[in-house]
């Protein structure tokens, strides 16, 4: 009796190596690596250079780096997070100055202290003629930044009236007011101390507010504000 022959038949998956593309042969061993959250099947001989790559590992490097990397990771961030909490709040509480503001602060205290310092008063004879006091005044007025303060408020409101006189109670001092219908302007000159320059005395808005001596005009307003006496 004869006997069929038989055909045998063989299962056998064929298996490439994700990193050199090689078929793995029967039998041959590999590692599954997790790789951009595929799996990755590694030969013997890739596996060096599959961890090299950052491919980890599965069911080992992946365990492993949870458990051991990522509560290091997670400790060390919680650790540098809470030094940072404590050092702003220490900075709010007393902000540490930074170099160039450190710097700023250190010159303006220089400076407050010497604008605190004395001053050397510049002492000038002061003219005893009645009429050289009122020019010599107009001349450090007229040299000073107010004639244009006139000017500007005399394009509004058109030529004020001047009146230069002596102020009653400081022998040195001579005032010099500037009004119109709605302003006027109170300036003084110490020509016994001329460095400190002309200041504003008083500044109204009525002219009933003024001394009957304080609008008689005996100067006139020129071109660019300068005070000029009325001979």
């Amino acid at each position: 009796m004869a006997v069929a022959p038989k055909s045998i038949t063989t299962s056998h998956t064929v298996v490439s190596c994700d990193v050199c593309g090689r078929r793995l042969l029967r039998g041959e061993h590999s590692e599954t690596f997790i790789a951009g959250g595929s799996r990755r099947i590694v030969c013997e001989l890739c596996t060096a250079r599959a961890a090299h790559e950052g491919w980890l590992r599965e069911g080992l490097d992946d365990i492993g780096v949870r458990r051991n990397g990522v509560g290091r990771s997670r400790s060390l961030l919680g650790r540098l997070k809470n030094r940072r909490e404590a050092y702003l709040a220490r900075a709010e509480e007393e902000p540490e100055p930074m170099a160039h503001e450190r710097y700023e602060r250190s010159h303006a205290q220089r400076t407050a202290a010497r604008d605190a310092a004395p001053q050397p008063r510049e002492v000038h004879a002061v003219p005893t003629n009645a009429e050289l006091k009122l020019a010599r005044a107009v001349e450090v007025f007229n040299a000073s930044p107010h004639p244009r303060t006139v000017a500007g408020v005399g394009r509004s409101l058109g030529e004020p009236f001047v009146c230069v006189r002596p102020s009653a109670t400081e022998g040195a001092v001579v005032q010099i007011i500037v009004g119109w219908e709605l302003t006027w302007y109170r300036f003084e000159v110490d020509l016994g101390n001329e460095a400190a320059g002309v200041r504003i005395a008083e500044q109204g808005s009525e002219l009933a507010e003024l001394d009957d001596g304080d609008r008689v005009a005996n100067a006139t307003q020129e071109a660019g504000g300068v005070v000029a006496l009325v001979s």
